[in-house]
């Protein structure tokens, strides 16, 4: 009769010092950054439509002077909405890279890259938009004001603003384009949602080269901004969807 003694289970051998480490899956990752559009959408929804669309009239110094004058607080909490972006962008993009590592790790890579340009020209407009609130708070700025006299400098910033943020969204648009090349390249989304994107990043560099290249651009400004808004919305929210509810679970083929 034999007897068998019961190997005896070894623990694992952990190097004394040596800091655990644990890699962001690409399901959580995608939960990150699916929260992340989520607060993209109403925080750029409020500080670009409610603020800086609703309290700067271009072309006109006095208007938005006293629009901005009226509405201070709402000013400001634009400006904080605007930051919130800048950081959340950050976020965003080291998210998506571990989201979309697997599919092609270098243009993955190269898309975060061009979303934190587009963030960086967005840190670089606030700025000027900081100028704006600081000439506002000058003693001297409400008797200027009420006066007539056209603030100028205060103008100037905001439109510094809007022509940095503008240039920094060619940035962005070839970011969306890389990312809908992806999604497309992906096996675990949906290919219609890729297409969606890259007509998205083309709107705005469209856009932005519209500035630059036609000198009547207000004439067509309502045409391209339904052109920009359009695939953006769709696309853009609905990707938010896919990231929150799909996005980097891999699919199990059978």
């Amino acid at each position: 009769m034999s007897t068998t003694t019961p190997t005896a289970t070894r623990p694992a051998v952990t190097t004394p010092g040596a800091p655990a480490t644990s890699e962001t899956s690409p399901r959580r990752a995608a939960q990150i950054a699916g929260v992340g559009y989520v607060l993209l959408f109403a925080l750029g929804l409020f500080a670009n439509f409610f603020v800086r669309e609703g309290l700067i009239v271009t072309g006109d110094a006095q208007a938005t002077a006293a629009n901005i004058v009226g509405s201070e607080g709402l000013f400001r909490l634009g400006l904080v909405s605007f930051l919130a972006i800048f950081v959340l962008d950050v976020a965003v993009a080291w998210a998506l890279y571990i989201v979309f590592r697997t599919t092609n790790r270098d243009v993955s890579l190269l898309t975060a890259w061009f979303r934190l340009i587009y963030t960086a020209f967005l840190g670089v407009a606030l700025i000027f938009f900081f100028q704006a609130l600081q000439l506002l708070d000058r003693p001297d700025f409400l008797s200027v004001f009420n006066n007539g006299q056209l603030n100028a400098q205060s103008l100037v910033a905001l439109d510094t603003f809007n022509s940095a943020w503008l240039i920094g969204l060619v940035a962005f648009g070839i970011h969306l384009i890389l990312l809908g090349y992806l999604v497309i390249r992906s096996r675990h989304a949906p290919k219609a949602l890729g297409y969606v994107m890259v007509a998205a990043g083309a709107a705005y560099i469209i856009d932005t080269a519209a500035h630059a290249l036609l000198s009547n651009y207000n004439d067509y400004e309502t045409l391209l901004i339904a052109v920009v808004a359009l695939p953006a919305i769709i696309g853009e929210g609905w990707f938010g969807l896919w990231l929150l509810l799909r996005g980097g679970r891999r699919r199990v083929l059978v």
